[in-house]
């Protein structure tokens, strides 16, 4: 199969001298599922810009659909991590959909398309309301949606159930597990325990990539993060467990 995402050797840091990414290989085949997880300042959030083509790396190659990121990025749908921001200005859930078409087109048919993707989401009702108005839960959809209203074949969320309740996670994931029938989804997370009932692969980035596959072993997220833990499993489920466990946080 095709791969939709093809990371080689790749390296990459802020500073000269000082690696977040470092001879990474990563590969996400066409339809794929998989979801990132490391310690706080490991790369996970590098590596998604990496792949959007908005840092060059260092070294390595990259391609996105076959393509230089950059020239994929119009068929990449993109959520970053919740900024906390308040969203206090004059605008609707419908306007932050319509935000993710070219130019944020106000034309009837790009409503049209806004609306679409919003009862896809099931939230099309939240339409006419105040963008700040919104749960977390409520504007995590809104923002996927803006997203995935270009009609992405690749979406890529960087902790995108960060700010949603546990009560509505469950239904988030089954979200996603529904939209990866039609798109390839990569995923940072630190909640490997409810994402990997629907990931159809996990890796573990520090800085190198430790380990990629369908299962997660002790020893190398042991290296990863730095300490010991435990993966918790309850049937194919698999959740970290350590004293230095992240959560949030950017690479």
């Amino acid at each position: 199969m095709r791969s939709a995402v093809s990371l080689r050797g790749v390296s990459f840091g802020y500073q000269p001298g000082r690696y977040v990414l470092r001879d990474v290989d990563f590969e996400v085949e066409t339809g794929g599922y998989t979801a990132v997880i490391g310690p706080n300042g490991g790369g996970k959030s590098t590596l998604l810009k990496i792949m959007l083509g908005l840092l060059e790396p260092w070294t390595g190659t990259v391609e996105v659909l076959g393509l230089p990121p950059a020239r994929a990025r119009h068929r990449i749908g993109y959520v970053p991590q919740a900024s906390g921001a308040v969203l206090d200005f004059p605008v609707s859930a419908l306007d932050v959909v319509m935000m993710g078409l070219p130019g944020g087109r106000s034309t009837k048919r790009a409503r049209s398309a806004a609306l679409s993707t919003m009862e896809r989401l099931g939230i099309a009702g939240l339409s006419g309301m105040h963008a700040g108005s919104l749960s977390g839960g409520q504007r995590q959809r809104a923002f996927i949606a803006r997203a995935l209203v270009g009609s992405p074949e690749i979406l890529l969320l960087d902790e995108p159930a960060a700010s949603v309740d546990p009560e509505g996670q469950e239904s988030f994931y089954e979200l996603m597990a529904e939209l990866n029938r039609t798109v390839t989804i990569v995923m940072v997370t630190h909640d490997v325990g409810a994402v990997s009932n629907h990931v159809k692969t996990i890796a573990c980035l520090s800085t190198v990539m430790v380990s990629h596959g369908e299962s997660l072993e002790t020893e190398a997220v042991a290296r990863a993060y730095g300490c010991s833990v435990d993966l918790v499993s309850h049937g194919t489920p698999h959740r970290v467990l350590g004293k230095h466990e992240g959560r949030g946080g950017n690479d």
